[in-house]
């Protein structure tokens, strides 16, 4: 099996540690987080082995990246991309759970966790979270980064931004729009589309504040 490297100790890092122990995927040997020093030297049983920019040590390794935040996600794979680590492979890690008949994609660094459903003709998109019990139906689009909390149901034809957080229990109806890095709040009904960069929540769902740009980076 292949080496793995968690970077970020982070509760979403248990998560796919424990669906990579069971799939018996990878094997992981260790996690890189820049607060070393400040956090345990052993993480979910793995050692920490220093910060994000030692990657370069552990050259064969797969990657997976495991922080909340799909704008921090987002981030992490850039400022690899510019600091000369070659040849980064990430891992993808899909719950044994998952109903996927259909075999629509799951993109690279993704992490698809417990009894998610997607149905037919979807598309799940790069360093893309999924938590558990969330439905993806036809036609669905996932774009890179973003994060659909546990119980998301998305109806068909639905588009979710690049980086957008989709909030515990919401419900999104069939062919509308999440926006680039917009957040949908918890248990949210969203009937219309959501612009990119705004914060929207309630029955039925209604902005809350349109965030500046330069803090959504």
């Amino acid at each position: 099996m292949t080496d793995l490297i968690v970077l970020g100790a982070s509760g979403l890092a248990r998560e796919a540690l424990a669906v990579v122990r069971e799939t018996g995927s990878h094997t992981p040997i260790g996690v890189l987080d820049d607060r070393v020093g400040h956090i345990d030297q052993m993480f979910a049983g793995l050692p920490v082995l220093g910060r994000i920019a030692n990657l370069d040590a552990h050259a064969r390794a797969d990657v997976l990246i495991c922080v909340g935040s799909g704008v921090a996600r987002e981030r992490i794979v850039d400022w690899l991309a510019q600091t000369g680590v070659r040849g980064i492979r990430y891992a993808t890690v899909v719950d044994p759970s998952v109903r996927n008949p259909a075999r629509c994609r799951i993109g690279a660094g993704s992490i698809v966790l417990a009894n998610v459903t997607i149905t037919a003709d979807a598309t799940v998109g790069d360093h893309v979270v999924v938590m558990p019990g969330t439905t993806i139906t036809h036609d669905d689009v996932v774009d890179d980064y973003a994060t659909l909390a546990a119980g998301v149901s998305l109806g068909g034809g639905v588009t979710v931004g690049r980086g957008a957080y989709v909030g515990m229990n919401a419900a999104v109806l069939p062919g509308v729009t999440i926006g680039v890095r917009a957040v949908v709040g918890m248990a949210a009904a969203v009937l219309q589309d959501v612009p990119d960069n705004e914060t929207w929540a309630g029955v039925p769902a209604h902005p809350l504040t349109a965030r500046p740009l330069e803090m959504t980076r």
